[in-house]
């Protein structure tokens, strides 16, 4: 029973009510992979799975962290890996679900992510100097000293350009070469779920629309009243900074909700080229082709004998 199946691909496909039914077919539990679904209470704007769905199948790294807390790829993967044994200690199926490319292929290609305590100052001077300069500053140096891990992460995406340079500035290695890769001693498929871009646009659009009629504004409004700050890491995702600065006056509620279709539509690009549609790891389906679970489950029994 140690094997696994990821479900992954862009936002809005789909991967939450596949991943539900396979893991009821196949005695599953779920593992996110979803870098803002592990923080409590940030819950519309992160179309986290609901509690009706997580009371029938049981979902592991949703809500282990508040908001103000550190939570990197290190801690993803000692808890994802500890959750991997738990399930199949009961021998259940586990179901890995989300668009987070890193996270996703670093527990998949067993990447050796360095621990390496935070260092406050330093990241306090890279981030001003970020804000000061412009993120393209920090990312240009990152460039210079890691070139590897520079192409892979966004310029925008400021706090993993700083944790790049800190890791290079604390150990005087690249992140790139600290990373060894130990594949892990378990098969796994990748099933990816992928939609025509106008179709997929189309449902980012009312999804944003359903999360502003579902109570996305009071959901930023409590956080905030909670005492957590706009400008933590938890607080820079799609749709939270956007209502935050709607909240402080900044952008209409229309302007809001533009910029995060716009950005969501943004989002899914990068999302791309983690899970690329070359990439022959990755067994695609086309989610507006036909029965995305039959198939899906068909691919599961035939390439891990996994038995509904």
């Amino acid at each position: 029973m140690r094997k696994l199946v990821a479900v992954v691909g862009p936002t809005a496909t789909g991967k939450t009510d596949l991943a539900l039914r396979l893991a009821l077919a196949f005695e599953g539990e779920i593992i996110g992979a979803d870098s803002r679904q592990v923080y409590r209470g940030m819950d519309i704007g992160t179309a986290k799975p609901t509690p009706e769905q997580r009371a029938r199948v049981p979902h592991w790294l949703v809500d282990v962290a508040d908001p103000d807390e550190e939570f990197g790829l290190a801690r993803y993967l000692d808890l994802a890996q500890a959750a991997l044994e738990d399930i199949w200690s009961r021998g259940r199926s586990a179901f890995l679900v989300g668009g987070t490319g890193q996270y996703v292929w670093a527990l998949l290609e067993g990447w050796q992510v360095p621990r390496i305590a935070p260092d406050w100052g330093l990241r306090w001077e890279l981030e001003e100097r970020a804000h000061r300069e412009g993120p393209q500053a920090v990312h240009a140096e990152l460039a210079a000293l890691d070139p590897e891990a520079a192409r892979r992460l966004d310029p925008r995406n400021v706090r993993r350009v700083v944790r790049a340079l800190e890791v290079m500035r604390r150990t005087g290695r690249p992140l790139s070469e600290c990373g060894t890769r130990r594949p892990p001693d378990f098969p796994w498929l990748a099933l990816g779920v992928e939609l025509p871009s106008e179709e997929l646009y189309r449902r980012i659009d009312a999804r944003v629309d359903a999360m502003m009629e579902a109570g996305f504004v009071e959901e930023v409004r409590g956080l905030l009243g909670r005492g957590y700050s706009p400008d933590l890491p938890a607080m820079s995702g799609i749709g939270y900074k956007q209502v935050c600065q709607h909240l402080a006056g900044e952008l209409s509620l229309e302007e809001a909700v533009a910029h995060m279709k716009t950005e969501t539509r943004r989002f899914v690009r990068h999302q791309r080229n983690w899970f690329r549609r070359n990439d022959e790891r990755i067994r695609w389906i086309d989610a507006s082709a036909g029965d995305v679970y039959n198939e899906a489950a068909g691919i599961a029994e035939l390439e891990l004998n996994l038995k509904r």
